[in-house]
């Protein structure tokens, strides 16, 4: 016993070592397991969603080990075109059911990326007896076939699903989950809540800023969305303390090449002033950072401009494009 005790004892004590060691932005990456070293910890604080168009469940598409069952796929019928408060023109099914596109999904040529888990989450719409209802163009509708061999409606070549937890004609719990999916406009496109109001969030990089009348520059993503820190994450060394449920509230922000942002401070304050890189996360995630900060987005947060993760738990902060928090003290 004495002998297995100590053992232990010099493994956690070399793990604390490379812990204490391991620094954001050095030349060589670190091993994921120095970098992670209490990466578990409980987050806390982040279930107040903010009043978004959803629920706010915040499912990330095909995400292992989560539970749900799958809906039965039903027919499309005839397709119509619904008018949402905030989201403009959507296309829905015969039932009224939101229809939604997957940015992970290719439109040319079509392919879906949304199977297992994912597809039990985000039920197909099957392409046998879709027609085009009013104020729809026939010539968008088109058809994928999937690797069961099933046909899968595409809309303008985007691959169109249901979200398992719209229960009710005009339900569009759906929209801006996991910041990859939006319900389909009527040509294909996101519906304009998605878009930020028309084309020009499409034109975005996938880092920028812009000036909110309250918080003044915070940064955004590639679909207009605030980005935001948690302040129990740590820079020094780098960990998370945002896993498992914690991630369906606060989807990270993928990494983005630097030639592809704009406005965000390259270097931080890491060694060497390298803080632009990218976090190796313990659950194999790989996670942008802003001065060594890993940056998320919020599931309520339902359209472009929206800012409801601002001071949720009062530990989620708006982030500035030298990843400072926006009306908190860094920690």
């Amino acid at each position: 016993m004495k002998t297995s005790w100590r053992s232990a004892s010099l493994v956690v004590s070399a793990v604390a070592v490379l812990a204490l060691t391991t620094a954001c932005g050095s030349e060589t990456a670190p091993p994921a397991s120095s970098q992670n070293v209490g990466a578990t910890a409980a987050a806390g604080d982040y279930g107040s969603a903010g009043t978004g168009l959803g629920n706010g469940s915040g499912y990330d598409a095909g995400a292992a080990g989560q539970e749900g069952a799958a809906t039965p796929t039903a027919s499309a019928g005839e397709l119509s075109v619904s008018t949402n408060e905030e989201l403009g023109e959507v296309l829905t099914d015969s039932a009224g059911l939101t229809l939604y596109r997957f940015d992970k999904d290719v439109a040319e040529p079509p392919k879906s990326n949304c199977d297992g888990d994912c597809a039990k989450k985000w039920p197909p719409v099957p392409a046998d007896d879709a027609t085009a209802g009013a104020g729809i163009d026939d010539a968008v509708l088109g058809s994928v076939t999937r690797p069961d061999g099933t046909k899968q409606l595409t809309v303008d070549g985007w691959p169109a699903y249901r979200f398992a937890k719209d229960t009710q004609a005009g339900d569009v719990n759906g929209q801006g989950v996991g910041g990859t999916w939006y319900a389909l406009a009527p040509t294909g496109k996101k519906a304009q809540g998605g878009q930020g109001g028309g084309a020009e969030a499409a034109d975005l990089p996938g880092l920028s800023t812009r000036k909110d009348p309250k918080l003044g520059e915070i940064v955004i993503d590639k679909n207009g969305h605030t980005v935001y820190r948690f302040m129990k994450d740590s820079p020094w060394p780098m960990k998370t303390a945002c896993t498992g449920e914690c991630l369906e509230k606060w989807p990270v922000i993928a990494p983005v090449d630097a030639s592809d942002t704009e406005g965000i401070d390259l270097k931080g304050s890491g060694p060497r002033g390298q803080g632009y890189v990218v976090f190796d996360r313990p659950d194999g995630i790989k996670q942008q950072t802003i001065d060594c900060v890993p940056i998320y987005t919020f599931a309520g947060d339902k359209k472009p401009g929206d800012t409801n993760g601002q001071g949720v738990g009062g530990t989620w902060f708006a982030i500035r494009p030298d990843g400072k928090p926006v009306g908190a003290s860094e920690q």
